[in-house]
């Protein structure tokens, strides 16, 4: 087996592993959902409370699912010899970034010279996300 070979095969598997850990957190976050006792009797506080916990619990599945495309979007550019490389510059992504977040594609210094980009600021002054800050 080439060297090659091998990183796929350790690519397709990390990408994997990744995958079935995100679809058992959203199966979790679902049973977990149903779970709740919508016959209980609460006051105006819990009610309020019940109904912050569903609308975090429903934007958690809905990054789970955002992230369980961008990862089977990442097994087809692995299929096609793409995986690992920045759609911007075509330069090799580092390794560290893959491991984190594998399913980047832009390198570390495009992806800040995207999120520099007029409109693209984030809140809070344009801070950099928590998965780019220290990965090359």
């Amino acid at each position: 087996m080439t060297v090659s070979a091998i990183r796929t095969a350790d690519l397709r598997r990390m990408l994997g592993e990744r995958r079935r850990e995100v679809q058992d957190e959203g199966q979790q976050g679902i049973h977990d959902g149903r779970t709740n006792r919508p016959g209980e009797v609460r006051d105006d506080f819990e009610h309020g409370d019940v109904d912050l916990q569903g609308d975090i619990d429903l934007e958690m599945l809905q990054m789970r699912a955002e992230n369980l495309t961008r990862i089977d979007e990442a097994l087809l550019r692995l299929d096609a010899s793409q995986y690992g490389f920045c759609v911007e510059c075509a330069g090799e992504i580092a390794a560290r970034r893959l491991r984190v977040l594998p399913f980047a594609v832009r390198c570390r210094t495009c992806e800040e010279k995207r999120e520099q980009e007029p409109g693209r600021a984030r809140a809070r002054g344009g801070s950099r996300s928590l998965f780019d800050a220290s990965f090359a």
